[in-house]
């Protein structure tokens, strides 16, 4: 009991700062790109800035499936800590040398071409993090919490969301000249300090066992990708269509704080503590998606709240339309909090589980990583689909809804896996109808 319970929730703590820093960084580069780089990187591009700014922010998500790649083999091959460290390290300084660049009126072209480097070297970083502190956890908790510590992993995201708008909340107040001058350099800056400590506490990990036992038999795969695309190549595709109710986030993270700010006159500020908000509510709410699943199944839990998420981006968008401010954070905490929450707190889980350990870390990397590249770019794609008319935001919450559908009709065609034991994830055999597979589970939740 001790055992698992003290490495689960260490491991649950690490996944728990590297989402933070991962979504810290993601979430003041969506407020910069929605905000700021219009004005100041792409400032002789005019009525395109906008859209250039969205662009830079979806390059991010073509790097993730090549960093999914490499380090997904790199975390198969000698371990998840390792490669963990490195993309918090990478990650880290990216966010921060971002907040040096100089604007276009002071180096041209050059400003935007760093921007695209330094937003690829995160990028990159970002394909193997969420995977990897997925795999880790899950592989450190008692069989009958993974979801439940799995939730961390997420946790970890929405504090990153709190933590950023916090931060850009008093710089978002700036006047313009300041704003665009040092003012959003500050957010990007501010990220070593969890950086620090979130690189001392994932040093200190050890290695999951159930890993260590299969790099000591010698049963790990000498080339993961290889093995996943002959053995688990439907696992890959059916991961990679229940990712996408991911889409939600960018579209409500990015597109509708432009739309709300731009095409509707609301506040910065009023958007910002809208999220802030809401994913303070996703901290509590995750958790309990996790223990849901952990009690009744991966797929029930996760299909309703695609379902919601599908439902739910109609009513959000209309509430941002009306201008009414308590509309908006209601309708932000039905669809952010309770909703979006569901699929969200448990895929760390949900996901691992569909791979055994030979190749649980590059198969959940490639298949999350493949979504995400959709959901990147889905504010850019939305900003076409508005087209000329700032106030169609239909096209764009349909759009929205139809991946969300698509996610849950993957989630019904997978196997059901929350009372499978660890060791036999991926492998095919059912602890539910085998009674020698059972026992190490029945051991262990009677253990924790």
């Amino acid at each position: 009991m001790t055992t698992y319970h003290h490495a689960g929730r260490r491991a649950a703590a690490a996944a728990f700062l590297g989402g933070t820093l991962e979504y810290y960084d993601f979430f003041i580069y969506a407020s910069a790109a929605a905000l700021v780089f219009p004005h100041v990187i792409f400032a002789d591009a005019g009525t395109s800035g906008t859209l250039l700014s969205f662009a830079t922010f979806g390059v991010a998500y073509v790097a993730r499936p090549v960093g999914a790649l490499v380090l997904g083999h790199f975390g198969d091959r000698v371990g998840r800590k390792r490669v963990l460290v490195a993309c918090l390290v990478t990650m880290g300084l990216s966010t921060v040398l971002i907040g040096c660049i100089p604007s276009y009126d002071t180096a041209g072209a050059l400003a935007p071409a760093l921007l695209v480097v330094l937003r690829l070297a995160q990028g990159v970083s970002a394909g193997g993090e969420t995977a990897g502190a997925s795999a880790l956890t899950v592989e450190l908790a008692p069989d009958n919490r993974r979801a439940t510590f799995g939730s961390w992993t997420m946790n970890g995201i929405a504090a990153g969301f709190v933590l950023a708008g916090l931060v850009f909340l008093p710089i978002s107040s700036l006047p313009d000249e300041a704003l665009y001058s040092w003012g959003w350099r500050v957010p990007f800056w501010s990220s070593v300090l969890v950086l620090l400590l979130a690189y001392f506490v994932r040093r200190t990990l050890a290695e999951p066992e159930v890993f260590q036992e299969a790099r000591t038999q010698e049963s790990t795969s000498g080339l993961p990708l290889v093995t996943l695309v002959k053995d688990h190549w439907r696992d890959v595709l059916r991961l990679a269509a229940c990712a996408l109710f991911t889409t939600t986030n960018t579209i409500v993270s990015v597109f509708v704080l432009a739309y709300a700010t731009d095409s509707v006159g609301l506040e910065r500020s009023t958007m910002l503590w809208a999220t802030i908000v809401a994913n303070v509510v996703a901290m509590f709410t995750q958790t309990g998606a996790g223990m849901l699943a952990d009690r009744f199944g991966r797929r029930p839990v996760f299909i309703v709240g695609c379902l919601g998420c599908a439902a739910m981006i109609y009513a959000y968008f209309a509430a941002v339309t009306t201008g009414h401010i308590v509309l908006i954070f209601v309708a932000g905490i039905a669809l952010t909090s309770l909703c979006y929450s569901l699929p969200n707190g448990i895929y760390p889980a949900f996901f691992t589980e569909m791979f055994d350990v030979r190749v649980r870390y590059t198969g959940m990397a490639v298949g999350l990583q493949l979504s995400l590249l959709v959901a990147g770019f889905a504010p850019t794609v939305g900003t076409a689909l508005m087209g000329d008319d700032s106030g169609n935001w239909l096209p764009v919450a349909t759009l929205t809804a139809v991946l969300c559908l698509v996610s849950a009709a993957a989630a019904w065609s997978a196997r059901e896996t929350y009372r499978v034991p660890l060791q036999d994830l991926g492998t095919g055999r059912d602890a539910a109808t085998s009674p020698a597979s059972t026992a190490p589970y029945q051991e262990r939740q009677t253990a924790s």
